[in-house]
């Protein structure tokens, strides 16, 4: 039989995460630090708009853009919580979560061969979505500067092909973030070569130790940023598939003539909730935060405890220790800590081959299932 595969859908491995997780299947009494999903349910007045908005009867396609409702709902809420704004009409597209509309900008920006840079340890897509689009993906290894795009590094990094960017803070897998002056040194450099940065946001308001900083505000940022965000973390709306992009008009524009093709619009239920999300979730998120953060203290001190060296994340709700002492490699340590003790963390290397010996654990997970966990890996390691 012929062969109608396409030779980049052949030569692409499957998702690091899930190609772990199938082994978890049918297993009982795993505890799974795995799949980066809070574990609160949607606050209920945002349920109460999706359901509401279905008993009133918008049950119709929307703008390809997206409801005008949620898009002004997004220009006032960035323009009062960062100082940055946004067209409704021209600079923004509502797309299906943050990957839809990553895999837009990268469909609109890419000629065939163009590079775009990913620092590493990165999130699972970034790389083959760049290959989908015609891109090269250039990895720069961050695990010797604490996880971290220097601008030395960066600097490096570009040559005459390059064209982008991919820039997520705070960071998934290491949780790690930027602060303003260490941005203000990247942007200089983007400026510089007049690369694209594709900034992914989608943890900004799950930072801890000090204030997110948006990208696009920076000196002469705003014209060279692509803003990638959505309510999937900061609201518990893993399943609505509600994101958004901001940038030029002229690259929003390109993706929203994909986005016609193949998407259409957003799930107007799903739009309703996440406008109901922008005008009250404010508090339902800062609880949510609190306990993010009540949860990564005990996390982090009973990781270092166990001889599990861990740096502190400042974002997100991830933990990425190191397992070098324990001679195994990431993925027979997560693979016999599963049989031995039925607990579920992701091997190092689903992001990046410079994250061997390292695995990422969620604290996106109820205290009690945190506490039996690392009870178990303990356990585990005085073994």
């Amino acid at each position: 039989m012929k062969n109608f595969i396409s030779k980049k859908v052949e030569v692409m491995q499957p998702s690091g995460i899930r190609a772990f997780f199938d082994l978890v299947l049918g297993m009982k009494d795993v505890i799974s630090l795995g799949v980066g999903e809070p574990d609160f349910v949607t606050p209920w007045q945002i349920r109460e708009a999706g359901i509401y908005s279905l008993e009133q009867g918008f049950t119709s396609y929307t703008s390809n853009k997206g409801l005008y409702k949620l898009r002004l709902g997004l220009h006032k809420y960035l323009k009062n919580k960062y100082g940055v704004e946004y067209c409704p009409d021209e600079e923004m597209l509502i797309t299906v979560g943050v990957s839809e509309g990553l895999d837009l900008v990268l469909r609109t920006i890419c000629n065939p061969g163009d590079k775009i840079i990913i620092p590493q340890p990165s999130y699972v897509s970034y790389g083959p979505v760049t290959e989908l689009a015609g891109g090269v993906p250039v990895y720069i290894d961050t695990t010797k500067d604490n996880c971290k795009l220097t601008p030395e590094k960066l600097e490096k990094a570009i040559d005459k092909k390059v064209k982008g960017i991919i820039l997520n803070y705070p960071t998934n897998p290491t949780g790690v973030s930027y602060r303003r002056k260490e941005l203000e040194e990247l942007n200089k450099i983007i400026l510089k070569n007049n690369l694209l940065c594709i900034s992914d946001e989608v943890y900004g308001d799950l930072t801890y130790d000090f204030e997110h900083v948006p990208f696009a505000t920076l000196p002469r940022a705003r014209g060279n940023t692509i803003y990638l965000n959505g309510f999937s973390k900061t609201y518990a709306m893993t399943g609505w598939r509600v994101g958004f992009v901001c940038g030029p008009k002229e690259i929003i524009a390109g993706m929203t003539k994909i986005h016609q093709y193949t998407i259409m619009c957003v799930s107007i239920t799903s739009q309703m909730a996440a406008a109901e999300a922008l005008a009250s979730g404010e508090k339902s998120l800062q609880e949510m935060k609190r306990e993010y953060k009540r949860r990564r203290e005990f996390v982090i001190t009973e990781l270092n405890a166990i001889g599990l060296s861990c740096r502190n994340p400042e974002g997100a709700f991830y933990a990425f220790p190191s397992i070098k002492k324990t001679g195994f490699t990431s993925m027979q340590f997560s693979q016999v800590l599963l049989k031995e003790e039925k607990v579920a963390v992701v091997p190092g290397p689903a992001f990046g081959a410079c994250a061997e010996g390292y695995i990422r654990i969620s604290y996106a997970s109820s205290m009690d299932n945190l506490k039996e966990a690392l009870f178990r890996i303990g356990r585990f390691i005085r073994k």
